[in-house]
């Protein structure tokens, strides 16, 4: 099994806005992502965010997550993907899905691609690739469950694809690179900002 992570505890400093409640067409960026993981096959979904996060974790669970509050994000993106990484980490699952709230354009096409490569490929991480571009999701397969709870925060989950093989699976899917980091990136995609 593998369940879905959806790294969502970030600052949004360069946005100046929560990026997760952000509108993407008629759907926060939270919702969309976790309805393009369930159609791609993943129907375990974790939510990470930071503490006090109301409107986020009401999202969220309206979208059938389970939300996962991060008291470290501050710590960097690698302290969320460990918190993400223990809830989800039980009896039968064998990898996790990992993606960033800020990259919302991914298909279900891309989710299910990435699933059906994992259960064939021997390499520990999987990784969509646009173009020859890296992005999101990633698959991290339980070899390498111990090296992301050990990594550098300083360094992160790098580190870790760094000292493994990984398989780079390149999709014909723009929204794996499409990360809204800020105000311009949005309104390149969606228009002038607004909330879902």
């Amino acid at each position: 099994m593998t369940p879905g992570i959806v790294l969502a505890a970030g600052g949004s400093t360069r946005m100046g806005r929560a990026k997760a409640l952000l509108a993407a067409g008629d759907r926060p960026f939270v919702r969309r992502i976790l309805e393009t993981l369930e159609a791609g096959g993943i129907a375990t979904r974790f939510v990470v965010v930071r503490p006090g996060d109301g409107a986020l974790v009401a999202a969220s669970e309206a979208a059938g997550a389970r939300v996962i509050s991060n008291p470290r994000a501050d710590e960097g993106q690698l302290s969320s993907l460990i918190a993400g990484l223990d809830a989800a980490d039980t009896i039968g699952v064998d990898a996790v899905l990992v993606t960033l709230v800020d990259v919302p354009l991914v298909e279900a096409s891309t989710v299910r691609d990435l699933l059906a490569r994992a259960a064939m490929s021997s390499a520990p991480i999987v990784r969509a690739v646009y173009r020859g571009r890296h992005g999101h999701p990633v698959i991290f397969k339980r070899a390498t469950f111990e090296a992301l709870r050990r990594a550098d925060p300083a360094v992160g989950a790098k580190e870790v694809v760094r000292a493994h093989a990984v398989e780079d699976v390149e999709i014909d899917d723009p929204g794996v690179v499409e990360d809204v980091d800020t105000p311009a990136d949005y309104e390149r995609l969606f228009g002038p900002a607004r909330s879902g």
